[in-house]
């Protein structure tokens, strides 16, 4: 597990495990039962993925709102006067036509071999008002890179504002290998064949894994617990001593 060492200038808060809110980003408090509304909670998959890394927080009084106008960004904000703490002021300004860019005004150092991937926060995909910004991804080599971060933000389209809000989260930070060297191959005939058959055991013994957690939901979507099972019966041998 690598670590991970911060340092940040003037008010900027440093990062925080990323919280899943519920009532509030993540969706409602509705119950996995029949007639309940889907929810992103209620996904493993996204709930695993939303939490792995750390998000920033917008850390000023005043809100600032970024729109499109003439095919170019707008940031409307009282930033009243500069801080005096020698940074940039104001920490967000336009980057070419569609986009802009904030000073983060922070460093993290990870160990060599690892990088820091910016991502938009998770509660920009599950936010039904589409005011939440969108922060553009980049790879960080920070354990030779000693200088503070800033990122860039894509404009939103003509007709769509986003917002920061005081105690939001605005994006996430994830650690990754800062060369993946990824090494792709087609399965072989047995490899395929295995797999294969495995989906079909699980296929047919699905109701059984989903032990009594299927449920239909207001949209008539069918959901079980079966991933959410075999997710639980994993970690717990993977943390079995024997």
């Amino acid at each position: 597990m690598p670590t991970v060492k911060f340092r940040s200038h003037g008010n900027r808060l440093p990062p925080q495990a990323i919280r899943i809110t519920v009532p509030g980003w993540a969706g409602g408090k509705d119950p996995r039962v029949d007639g309940s509304h889907e929810q992103p909670w209620h996904c493993i998959p996204f709930s695993e993925s939303a939490r792995y890394g750390l998000e920033l927080v917008y850390p000023f009084d005043d809100d600032l709102t970024v729109s499109s106008v003439d095919g170019h960004v707008r940031l409307d904000a009282d930033w009243k006067s500069p801080p005096g703490d020698g940074l940039t002021w104001p920490p967000f300004r336009a980057f070419g036509e569609v986009f802009y860019s904030y000073q983060l005004s922070l460093d993290l150092e990870v160990p060599t071999g690892w990088a820091i991937r910016t991502e938009p926060h998770p509660r920009y995909y599950t936010d039904p008002t589409n005011t939440t910004p969108l922060a553009v991804p980049a790879l960080i080599r920070s354990d030779w890179w000693p200088m503070t971060f800033f990122c860039i933000f894509k404009a939103p389209p003509v007709g769509v504002t986003h917002v920061f809000r005081k105690g939001e989260p605005f994006m996430s930070l994830i650690v990754v290998p800062a060369d993946p060297e990824l090494d792709l191959q087609p399965m072989t005939a047995d490899e395929a064949a295995q797999r294969e058959m495995r989906a079909r055991r699980l296929a047919v013994s699905r109701d059984r894994l989903a032990d009594g957690t299927k449920w239909l939901s207001s949209t008539n979507t069918v959901f079980d617990g079966t991933y959410r099972n075999m997710a639980r019966a994993a970690r717990a041998r993977s943390s079995d001593p024997d």
